[in-house]
């Protein structure tokens, strides 16, 4: 998946080795209020959920496909496709075309699942981690109190560790190892083209699989923002007096819940800033905890997996370049990406 200011693609690698590629124009980022500093934050990352959802869908819906048509699947590809059809289910658009970001409409099931999944990912790094700390308060009987410095200081350790740990367990997911390798490819796509060098594959492929814009980067410095904000505030926030150590945990975690949104938007304009201005020279250092995690979070693609990257790249600059929209429906099939290439070329 790719995006540009005013276009959007994404190329997946069908299983008789040919790339089917869906574009569409894009508005231009946020307007009015939203492009502010801090609000653009929020509004970015509310808009990559949507795309990415989208590109899940469309990439699993083709996956489906594969494994529907493929003789003698298995156990383990019917159990794939089952669960493909949950996703789906989950996030489609109660069988309605995808829509862009920002239509109206949407659908229950799809609204369920992304609910479903904000509260996951709040339960898993947010709660667990403060519940974790608590566990480590009683058994050690260090008698912190939840808001004290110390106490948000045990939670950081824990939800770095929570982050770090969950990434490092699905790596060792086939499947998921080659998930990581696209990530990889993308980034060698990205630095390719932020080079000015011809997107080929042996131009990509001499390029680090790192880069100080990823959504990696962005978790482990939303993770470290948080920690420094929550340890600052902690004391300022009212007393919690419950008589209940649980209820106490439990009513500091939905204190802490309206500073998540300011998090987020504080730390898309560090991220800003560190990619700026730090990708050189010894300031770099400031990158290297991304960059430590960006290391579990990519691996090095095969050329097969680079293709599909500068694919969906070229698709994007393509679109961007003509200044023309597709409809959202518009899915192209080629047979490689040298036919992609040739198409492009006669377009």
């Amino acid at each position: 998946m790719m995006r540009a200011p005013r276009s959007f693609a994404v190329v997946v690698r069908r299983r008789d080795g040919s790339l089917l590629v869906r574009e569409r124009g894009m508005t231009e980022g946020p307007h009015g209020m939203l492009r502010w500093p801090l609000l653009r934050g929020v509004a970015s990352l509310v808009e990559s959920l949507k795309l990415g959802s989208e590109a899940l869908r469309f990439s699993a819906e083709q996956m489906e496909k594969d494994l529907a048509s493929s003789a003698g699947a298995g156990v383990g590809a019917l159990l794939k496709a089952v669960g493909l059809s949950l996703f789906a289910m989950a996030t489609s658009d109660d069988g309605q075309p995808v829509q862009s970001p920002g239509a109206s409409g949407g659908g229950g099931a799809r609204r369920l699942g992304s609910w479903l999944m904000l509260a996951v990912a709040i339960t898993f790094f947010v709660a667990l981690p403060q519940g974790a700390a608590a566990s480590v308060n009683r058994f050690l009987h260090l008698g912190l109190e939840v808001q004290s410095p110390q106490f948000q200081a045990i939670t950081g350790a824990f939800k770095l560790t929570i982050v770090v740990g969950y990434l490092l367990a699905i790596r060792r997911i086939p499947d998921i190892r080659r998930v990581f390798q696209y990530h990889g490819a993308e980034h060698k796509a990205i630095s390719t083209y932020e080079a000015g060098e011809a997107l080929t594959v042996a131009n990509a492929r001499a390029k680090t699989t790192l880069h100080p814009r990823c959504g990696t980067t962005f978790l482990v410095m939303v993770a470290l923002v948080s920690i420094l904000v929550f340890t600052a505030i902690g004391a300022a926030l009212p007393r919690i007096h419950t008589g209940s150590v649980l209820a106490d945990n439990l009513v500091f975690f939905v204190e802490k819940l309206p500073f998540l949104p300011v998090i987020v938007a504080v730390t898309f304009e560090i991220q800003r800033l560190f990619a700026r201005y730090f990708t050189t020279g010894p300031l770099r250092a400031f990158l290297w905890p991304g960059f430590l995690v960006q290391k579990i979070t990519t691996a090095e693609p095969e050329d097969g997996q680079l293709e599909v990257a500068l694919a969906s790249l070229r698709a994007t600059l393509f679109r961007q370049d003509r200044g023309d929209r597709a409809d959202v429906n518009d899915d192209v099939r080629f047979g490689s990406y040298d036919a992609l290439l040739a198409a492009q070329r006669l377009r």
